[in-house]
């Protein structure tokens, strides 16, 4: 049986429409899950949205709607949204579901079980937008002196009846593990996270609110829903079957990899963990924090009117291009730009330009001076090279690099290796042996050929759509285009005995161009 492997996206806050933000983490997600598939683990990759909180129905009850209904509707732009970039997730998980609410009440009887629960009452800063509690300590001042959270939303004084969690007493749990190597990363991440925890005192947190009533009721405790962090965080649990805890649960747990944004780091490597080894069950593998995308430099928000839609750019430039300039333009983990002009330059130069124009002319030359056939041929040592530099770059490098989590480094590495055969292509010079030695041409374009599959099998998992047409006209079988095949020496004899033969080429990464009126 293959070896598992579980990893999730943030659940996603549906209050609006999803932005460029949470596409960029999708297609992230997706891209190590299809990356994972490839390397023959048994893959679940989960999503979802986080319906519950005080600003959730303070947004439905100011447009006048009933906030369940308007819930729906804005999960559904979630779905839409991974539907659209081809996100391929094993369970998409809505907190307002049935069986979520079964397994958010199944971890707080565990934690009450363990002692960790208890009423008090709460007085303290609290950010709506955030849903987060903050300390005096960690507020900002603001113009005119108004103090705001670190995250410079605005906070207000609350003071209700609460039931609390013990989170003092995990705080050496905490710092044994983010301490963990591995656990989170990057680095910038887990120095913040190990300094909070270092530099003062854990406060036991609220986990209860009685100010609203949309929200998971706290089982034994009329008037009281469970914090929104609680619930939104077990989703991970619910998407693999919990509060079962046979078949996939007890296959999948604990995660792999949650990955998430870096503004939310805290609430998943310090109160997540302290849930879950309260209620008995093991911490997540890992945490990746990744970065926020800035358009032209600026942090997108709706006050500044530069929020950018991701299915217009997708509709505007491709699916997987969009895909491919997100993970090929922003090291991970950090912040970056973007820009329709940044997506044109490097989509262009490197999709159409470089790889796609080399299958084009590759495909071409066999179809028209082979007559499309593909047969046995002698490899000389500038082809064994050739092919060397290939599965060394374009895919050794690669999945070392993705393992990482360096996208932006594994596809540097696959540009090398078509930059490679493109310098091949010039130095061989097919049409010219064309007049004066076929059988060469045929060994040099017959060589290429193999390139050509194996970079596209390569840098599948970022462009699923582009890669999966190229190699249906290449006759690659659907089930030989994981990295197993890669290292599958008898392929090419195969294809060749089958008596497949190479049809007219079609061109699967087109020149994009600049709209006149740019918005984006």
């Amino acid at each position: 049986m293959p070896e598992p492997y579980y990893l999730t996206t943030a659940i996603s806050y549906p209050n609006g429409k999803p932005h460029i933000g949470h596409a960029y983490e999708a297609i992230a997600a997706d891209v190590i899950a299809r990356f994972k598939k490839a390397q023959g683990f048994d893959v679940r990759l989960v999503t979802g949205t986080d319906e519950h909180g005080l600003k959730m129905d303070k947004t439905a009850r100011e447009s006048g709607r009933d906030t369940l209904e308007f819930a729906s509707e804005m999960s559904s732009y979630f779905r839409d949204m991974c539907a659209t970039l081809h996100i391929d997730y094993s369970a998409f998980r809505r907190t307002t579901e049935a069986q979520h609410h079964a397994a958010s009440v199944a971890i707080w009887e565990a934690m009450a079980a363990a002692g960790d629960l208890y009423l008090d009452r709460y007085e303290g800063w609290y950010s709506i937008r955030d849903e987060a509690f903050y300390d005096e300590s960690e507020l900002v001042e603001g113009e005119g002196g108004k103090k705001l959270s670190p995250q410079g939303t605005a906070v207000e004084w609350n003071v209700e009846e609460s039931w609390f969690f013990r989170l003092s007493k995990y705080r050496d749990y905490l710092i044994e593990l983010n301490e963990s190597p591995g656990f989170l990363e990057p680095e910038s991440r887990r120095n913040e996270v190990l300094a909070f925890l270092k530099g003062q005192e854990l406060r036991d947190l609220s986990v209860s609110r009685t100010s609203f009533d949309w929200g998971v009721p706290v089982p034994g405790s009329p008037g009281h829903v469970m914090y929104v962090w609680v619930d939104a965080l077990t989703t991970y649990l619910t998407g693999i079957g919990f509060p079962e805890r046979e078949g996939e649960f007890d296959r999948f747990w604990p995660a792999d990899l949650h990955l998430i944004g870096k503004d939310i780091v805290r609430f998943h490597t310090v109160y997540w963990p302290a849930f879950l080894k309260s209620a008995g069950l093991p911490a997540p593998k890992s945490v990746f924090g990744h970065g926020f995308l800035l358009h032209r430099g600026e942090k997108m928000s709706k006050s500044l009117g530069n929020v950018v839609d991701p299915l217009e750019l997708a509709e505007r430039f491709g699916v997987d291009q969009l895909r491919y300039f997100l993970l090929a333009e922003v090291p991970f983990g950090k912040d970056g730009g973007f820009s329709s002009e940044a997506i044109v330059t490097r989509c262009n130069a490197e999709l159409a330009n470089s790889f796609g124009n080399l299958a084009q002319r590759v495909l071409s030359m066999i179809f028209k001076n082979l007559e499309g056939e593909l047969t046995p041929y002698a490899r000389a040592d500038v082809d064994e090279a050739l092919h060397s530099a290939v599965n060394s770059a374009g895919t050794g490098d690669l999945t070392a690099a993705f393992e990482a989590l360096d996208f932006s480094v594994g596809i540097e590495a696959w540009m090398r290796a078509v930059f490679a055969c493109n310098q091949y292509v010039d130095e061989q010079a097919p049409w010219t042996l064309r007049k004066t030695d076929s059988e060469r041409m045929r060994a040099v374009l017959l060589t290429l050929f193999e390139a050509v599959r194996n970079l596209a099998i390569a840098i599948r998992p970022v462009v699923p759509t582009s890669a999966d047409r190229l190699l249906d006209q290449m006759g690659i079988p659907a089930d030989e285009r994981d990295y197993a095949a890669l290292a599958d020496a008898g392929w090419y004899e195969r294809l060749v005995a089958s008596g497949f033969r190479l049809s007219q080429p079609v061109g699967v990464f087109p020149r994009l161009e600049l709209p006149d009126e740019d918005g984006a």
